[in-house]
């Protein structure tokens, strides 16, 4: 069973369980429409970190952001401040994704990112832009919480965001099933 760098979570199994089998008229449909919560589980995303340089129009900006280590397809995780020791555990886990893309693809993946970022905040707020990317060494996981619902026809997942506590979409429903079905 692999050891794996993880952001320490701010939402506990207990805490997730709450969210995901909390009462009210959310949570009937969506019991009505999938089926009652069978489990919940933990599921690990590596991200590689980069400090990202960007200069636009005279202005310099450094920001912190990470990318899925698997793909690329997830929306960039931004960081206040690179993550240190304090902010990190180590989980025995094997419930986490291998990393699959070298640092290369990565950094040419999280430059086309900010760039498509800013550039939807407005074309014309764009003055002679360039966007430079630095690897921060060693991943670093997220941790997310799945819930698993059984309808008796058919199996649906409900993700947390553990660090944020915010539900996930269809992006990393759908990284979690590639996973899920490749084992």
């Amino acid at each position: 069973m692999p050891t794996i760098r993880v952001l320490t979570p701010k939402v506990t199994r207990e805490q997730a369980l709450a969210e995901f089998s909390s009462g009210g008229l959310t949570e009937y449909w969506r019991g009505a429409a999938y089926g009652p919560l069978r489990s919940v589980a933990d599921f690990y995303i590596p991200f590689r970190l980069f400090q990202v340089e960007i200069s636009n129009g005279g202005k310099l900006d450094q920001r912190i952001l990470g990318i899925d280590a698997v793909g690329g397809s997830l929306s960039p995780y931004s960081f206040a401040t690179a993550p240190c020791a304090d902010d990190v555990i180590s989980v025995d886990t094997r419930n986490c994704l291998q990393v699959s893309t070298d640092e290369s693809s990565a950094k040419a993946t999280v430059i086309s990112k900010v760039q498509r970022i800013l550039f939807a905040t407005g074309f014309f707020r764009i003055g002679n832009l360039e966007v430079s990317a630095r690897e921060i060494p060693g991943e670093i996981h997220i941790p997310y919480w799945v819930g698993v619902r059984d309808s008796g026809r058919k199996v649906t997942f409900t993700v947390m965001d553990a660090v944020r506590r915010q539900l996930e979409g269809g992006k990393v429903k759908l990284v979690l099933h590639r996973w899920i079905s490749s084992r």
